[in-house]
């Protein structure tokens, strides 16, 4: 999926446990390429969301980072989901992640620009 870089969105994030107020975060950067979604400090503290392990990454140019991890609650296009986020240091892109993605049932629809449903859920039997 050439160009994802240039699609944004809006997230809406929440304490899961919680069920506090819900921040609303624009032009979020949606990126297939990022496993997880990354989301400002100062908002994920502001919601009482709580760090729970620190967790390596490789940036593009390979560099290697430290970012606190923790859980909230993302709804993204109508869909929500709890998931893994980061807590992006000041720097740090705003991203929506694969993982996010995936939990949500979204999918980019690259000749429309937008996040649409993904349809059913592939599983082993039923």
């Amino acid at each position: 999926m050439d160009d994802v870089g240039l699609l944004r969105t809006t997230i809406e994030v929440q304490n899961w446990e919680l069920r506090g107020p819900r921040r609303e975060l624009r032009e979020a950067l949606v990126d297939t390429g990022s496993e997880y979604t990354w989301i400002p400090r100062r908002v994920l503290e502001e919601l009482e969301i709580v760090a729970q392990r620190l967790q390596s990454f490789e940036v593009a140019d390979g560099r290697h980072i430290e970012r606190h991890i923790g859980y909230a609650l993302i709804r993204v296009a109508g869909m929500e989901a709890p998931d893994l986020v980061v807590f992006a240091e000041p720097g740090d892109m705003t991203l929506l992640g694969a993982h996010s993605l995936e939990g949500l049932n979204l999918k980019l629809d690259p000749i429309r620009r937008e996040l649409i449903p993904a349809g059913p859920v592939i599983t082993a039997s039923a």
